[in-house]
Formats: C-alpha cells, sequence, structure tokens
C-alpha cells in the first residue's frame, strides 16, 4: 500500500523491494576475484587499525618462554609438590617428576607451539625435538632427565651459596613452581641455542667444503 505524506506521494513509494536489495555486482566480482597479484597493498600498521582484540601484542619469542615456563611449573606443582608427600625416596620422586616434565613437553608443549605457528615448522626452533615421530617421546623424556639434572645442581650451587653468605645458618630456598619453571626453561633454551649453533657451525663448514 502506497505511503502519503501531507496527501502526497512520496518518492519511496515507487521504490519496489528489489530496490533495497540491488547487489553492485562489479564489487561482488572484485571480490570474489581477489588474489595477491591485484589486492592493494596495506602497511601493517594501517592494518592493526582494524584488527580486533587488544592492541598490546607479545612478541612471539615471549609466549613461547611463557609457554614452557607454565607448563614446567604446573608439573612441578602437581607431580612434584604432590608426590612429595606420599613417596619418601628422592630419587623415585625425581624419576617420575622428568618422566611427567618429558611427557608433557611431547604431548603438549610442543604440539601448542605447533598450534600457534603463524607457518609451518615456524617454532620448531624452540623444541629440541621438533620432529613429530615415535621415538621423539622417549628423547624428550631423557632431555627431562638432563634439564632436571641441571635444574637440581642450580638449585644445589644456589643453596650452597645462600647458606655460605648467611654464615652457615642453614638458610635455603625451597623448589616453587614459578622459579623452577624459570630455570628449567633457561636450560631449556640453553641447549636449544647450543644445538642450532652447533648445527649452523656444520652447516657452513659444509657449504664452504662445497664451494672449495
Amino acid at each position: 500500500m502506497a505511503r502519503e505524506k501531507n496527501g502526497r506521494a512520496t518518492p519511496e513509494d515507487s521504490r519496489t523491494t528489489a530496490d533495497f536489495y540491488k547487489l553492485h555486482t562489479k564489487a561482488a566480482d572484485d571480490l570474489a576475484n581477489a588474489n595477491e597479484s591485484n589486492s592493494p597493498v596495506y602497511s601493517e600498521e594501517e592494518l592493526r587499525k582494524y584488527r580486533s582484540g587488544p592492541k598490546f601484542k607479545l612478541s612471539d619469542w615471549v609466549k613461547v618462554v611463557l609457554i614452557k615456563i607454565w607448563f614446567a611449573g604446573s608439573v612441578c606443582f602437581f607431580i612434584f609438590w604432590g608426590l612429595s608427600a606420599y613417596v619418601g625416596d628422592r630419587l623415585d620422586v625425581l624419576l617420575i617428576f622428568s618422566i611427567a616434565l618429558g611427557v608433557v613437553t611431547d604431548v603438549i608443549t610442543n604440539n601448542i607451539l605447533r598450534y600457534y605457528a603463524k607457518t609451518e615448522g615456524e617454532n620448531d626452533r624452540w623444541m629440541m625435538f621438533p620432529q613429530k615421530r615415535y621415538y621423539t617421546f622417549f628423547l624428550n623424556i631423557l632431555y627431562a632427565m638432563l634439564l632436571l639434572y641441571c635444574t637440581n645442581m642450580f638449585y644445589t650451587l644456589l643453596n650452597l651459596t645462600l647458606s655460605a653468605a648467611s654464615g652457615g645458618s642453614g638458610l635455603t630456598l625451597g623448589v616453587g613452581p614459578i622459579l623452577f619453571g624459570v630455570v628449567y626453561t633457561a636450560f631449556d633454551l640453553l641447549f636449544i641455542t647450543i644445538k642450532r649453533t652447533l648445527r649452523q657451525i656444520v652447516t657452513d663448514a659444509m657449504n664452504n667444503a662445497k664451494g672449495k
């Protein structure tokens, strides 16, 4: 039914429903055929204005470090703290603790790093054994034993230093999830850096030999 305004028909009365849903075919075709070659290039700063979420972004390496610290600290809290009250032998506790650390690294931590990688294999550099194979499960457990040994030695040296500094009063620092996660991750990153450096040295030496 036509609407009237002050007794006169308005211009809107002559429009049909299809007019309100008219498609701009050129814009639709441009959108459907868009690709990297014909799309305009915008700077990262310009794109950031239209992205949702907080403006403050953590660097990728910071996220990796925090993830590693969090999971190492969580295993310390649930396994080391939890078992210490029920298992009397400290070596048994450390053995179970190291196995749990290796399993969590292989099954959870590394898979999370793979999931959040922007490109495939981008976060492999943050893993000692980036390959996704059955044998890496056992390698990560052995690697966790090495890291736990180094972390335990760190606590031993730290407590000896504190005891000596306090005049032999017996002042010691207990194992807490946060500090343990930080120290454990620090050794992890240290060994990963050593591995990458040695691999780069070997690669450069081979390339130089081929160049000759």
